[in-house]
């Protein structure tokens, strides 16, 4: 990707200094989605667009005049097993000190905080009424408004406190492990997580919610991937605007969507030695994920990105 080193954003909160907290709570509750105004070349959504989406956060059961409220956590899906997040933190943060880091680690803090800064600058564009999410780097585990995160559980974003919460060793996971290297892998990672934060926005993560409590396993676990393989789509639809100012490279399409595939339910299932299990999947197979990234990069419209309205995803 074309980037350029600057300031660093005012939304990073930089704990990578702090000490590790105690053990993850379980979870209570995660995250979940809809679809999201939007039109190309920054443009605010469509009147159609807003009907449309008012109509399907009422048969979600949201209250329309709410839409700009919000709440749970939504994992990247890199680890399904540790679930979301629920309960509020029962521990402090601790007085942050200077964090030991490298030149390459400072490099890949200033790479993402222009990241964060292009993808919520293009929400503002495309969403009337966006408010900008807070990114929270840390190492090992810290607090969050819906529980202790752990860098096991991979990026995740809590709607309690509108933050995004990442371990740069992820990235290192990503590439080794899940064999998904490059900067563009890097970046879908956070937008996301930012598309998440817009289903909060836009009370599509309530409305799921609801629809989850009163709903059995597989129903709400089906409700999980369409959240997921929305908030994918949403991060398409940002990169289709990175393509078309130029930023992209060459091969960079393809380190998104070998990223997206490389955290895909099925495979992760695979490379834990366990049998697939469709039912349990929760953020989507690779070839889902990769479809609706892929989408989002293709349309560049988000109203295009209603996993909820489709019968097969």
């Amino acid at each position: 990707m074309r980037w350029e080193r600057g300031q660093r954003s005012r939304n990073i909160e930089d704990r990578r200094g702090q000490a590790p907290q105690g053990r993850m709570r379980m979870p209570g509750s995660g995250g979940a989605g809809l679809r999201l105004p939007s039109g190309r070349g920054g443009r605010g959504m469509s009147l159609t667009g807003i009907i449309v989406m008012l109509g399907i956060a009422w048969l979600l059961g949201i209250n329309p005049l709410q839409m700009l409220m919000g709440g749970g956590g939504s994992t990247l899906g890199v680890d399904p097993s540790a679930g979301g997040f629920g309960a509020s933190p029962n521990v402090a943060a601790n007085p942050p000190s200077p964090a030991r880091t490298s030149a390459s680690e400072e490099e890949l803090v200033d790479f993402i905080s222009w990241v964060l800064d292009d993808v919520q600058k293009t929400w503002t564009q495309k969403l009337p009424g966006y408010q900008d999410a807070t990114l929270v780097l840390f190492r090992d585990s810290t607090p969050s408004a819906c529980g202790t995160g752990q860098a096991a559980m991979g990026p995740f974003y809590c709607p309690g406190d509108n933050k995004v919460y990442i371990d740069l060793s992820f990235y290192d996971e990503l590439r080794q492990r899940f064999g998904a290297p490059g900067d563009f892998a890097q970046a879908y990672v956070l937008a996301h997580e930012i598309g998440h934060h817009i289903q909060r926005l836009t009370g599509i993560e309530e409305g799921v919610r609801k629809q989850q409590r009163r709903a059995s396993k597989t129903a709400a676990n089906d409700l999980s991937v369409r959240m997921e393989l929305q908030a994918d789509c949403l991060a398409g639809v940002w990169a289709e605007s990175t393509a078309r100012r130029g930023v992209l490279e060459a091969g960079d399409v393809e380190e998104g969507l070998t990223a997206a595939a490389a955290i895909g339910d099925d495979r992760i299932q695979k490379m834990s030695g366990r049998r697939v299990q469709p039912d349990s999947f929760t953020h989507g197979t690779s070839e889902q994920r990769m479809r609706w990234l892929r989408r989002g990069m293709e349309l560049g419209d988000a109203n295009q990105c209603d996993t909820f309205q489709v019968s097969s995803l």
